[in-house]
């Protein structure tokens, strides 16, 4: 059974820091991308940033760049989402997915998903 599992979510004021942690099961974990997403309230879903579990190519939304670092352990099937100077503008559900495709920020391409977990920024 595939599962990701995020975890490391909560509440953080605006300036801090957060990392986030995907933890995935059940597929072969090197032969995916797994890319980070969120959705704010009234919002549509949009992605953070990517990772392949290949050969360690990332990909960063312009709103994050420079604030966001993901990385990933293959060790434990883990991916990571380091989340600094946050802004209340990054308050979301974020989701972490897994695609056997390309390694683009393309919600379509994504063929596993997690559950999620809010981020909340406080001003």
């Amino acid at each position: 059974e595939v599962q990701l599992v995020e975890s490391g979510g909560g509440l953080v004021q605006a300036g801090g820091s957060l990392r986030l942690s995907c933890a995935a099961s059940g597929f072969t974990f090197d032969d995916y991308a797994i890319g980070w997403f969120r959705q704010a309230p009234g919002k549509e879903r949009e992605g953070v940033s990517c990772i392949s579990s290949s050969d360690g190519s990332t990909y960063y939304a312009d709103s994050v760049k420079g604030r966001f670092t993901i990385s990933s352990d293959n060790a434990k099937n883990t991916v990571y989402l380091q989340m600094n100077s946050l802004k209340p503008e990054d308050t979301a559900v974020y989701y972490c997915a897994a695609s056997a495709g390309r390694l683009v920020l393309s919600l379509y391409e994504y063929d596993y998903w997690g559950q999620g977990t809010q981020v909340t920024v406080s001003s």
